[in-house]
């Protein structure tokens, strides 16, 4: 049984690292993907974890699948394309920290991913089975991913949900809201951003945004604020768990810091209806600390904490 299994999109991000003599940026080939760096946040920290999707045939391919293993991640669901290249994101990052994407992904490996390279049993023996959104941009990895999650939560998985927008990889905004929003009745957490709330929801109140959301039926939702912490909605119950400062070396991976640590403390209870407001308050403070870790880092995948870094004293 595993605690998490993450399916989507898995690709190198050439982050920026700087500039040479002549002003020239500097590039360095991280491995990177939102669910692929759920599944090695939440592995880091201590959850048992696979990885669904596609790589290239390639170097980095192999860099990608090395990474995920290194780090613990079941990758027996990890195909290899043939044909198509694994995909490329460009990181750049501004003054702030803020991270700028740009995609070479038209083809490409992970879009390829289809439903026939969903492992059935891959479904069966998971506790959570988590998605994002950038798998929904194209087929035909859009259908492996719904089908992922459709089949997860008929075989009694929860089911978790990122909808990190990214607005270079859809033709214009009305599509990527419809196709956005489409999952969310298979949700039970739903991790979502502060400027992706007002995207979804019409609304830039996490108060008023989150009821909207979970009106569609999930469970728990959680509204990242950046530095200043986590809103929560619970069974109509809502709060705020403070963030905690660090100084920014970069914001590549922090989200996905943030859910992998939420979702390896949620996995270790039986099921959501055994948690608690106070429980729920104490996961979120955790994860809290597990993002800001990665905050102060650079990269996304290389910044991850171990357990004892965030357990640690501060």
């Amino acid at each position: 049984m595993r605690d998490i299994t993450a399916v989507g999109e898995i690709l190198i991000d050439l982050t920026q690292s700087g500039v040479n003599e002549q002003g020239i940026p500097r590039f360095t080939a991280n491995p990177g993907g939102a669910p692929a760096n759920l599944a090695v946040a939440a592995a880091r920290l201590g959850a048992r974890t696979a990885f669904i999707g596609k790589v290239g045939n390639d170097s980095f391919g192999d860099l990608l699948r090395d990474t995920l293993t290194a780090n613990g991640v079941d990758v027996s669901g990890l195909s290899v394309d043939p044909v198509q290249h694994t995909t490329l994101a460009v990181v750049t990052v501004d003054p702030s920290g803020e991270r700028h994407f740009s995609f070479y992904r038209d083809p490409s490996a992970d879009v390829d991913l289809s439903p026939e390279d969903v492992p059935a049993e891959a479904l069966k023996d998971t506790k959570f089975l988590h998605f994002g959104s950038v798998s929904l941009t194209a087929e035909p990895a859009r259908s492996a991913t719904l089908h992922a999650a459709r089949t997860a939560k008929k075989l009694g998985a929860a089911v978790s949900y990122d909808p990190n927008y990214r607005s270079s990889l859809w033709p214009d905004e009305r599509t990527a809201v419809e196709r956005m929003l489409e999952p969310l009745p298979l949700v039970d957490v739903l991790k979502i951003s502060d400027e992706e709330l007002p995207l979804l929801t019409g609304t830039d109140d996490p108060e008023q945004g989150s009821a909207l959301l979970a009106d569609k039926g999930i469970s728990l939702i959680l509204v990242t604020l950046g530095p200043n912490g986590v809103f929560y909605r619970f069974r109509g119950q809502t709060g705020l768990v403070p963030g905690v400062p660090c100084k920014v070396g970069d914001t590549n991976g922090a989200g996905d810091t943030f859910f992998g640590a939420a979702l390896s403390q949620l996995a270790r209870l039986d099921s959501l209806d055994d948690l608690t407001v106070p429980e729920l308050e104490r996961i979120a403070a955790f994860a809290n600390k597990a993002a800001s870790i990665t905050t102060s880092r650079h990269g996304a995948i290389p910044a991850m904490p171990t357990l004892e870094e965030v357990t640690g004293g501060c």
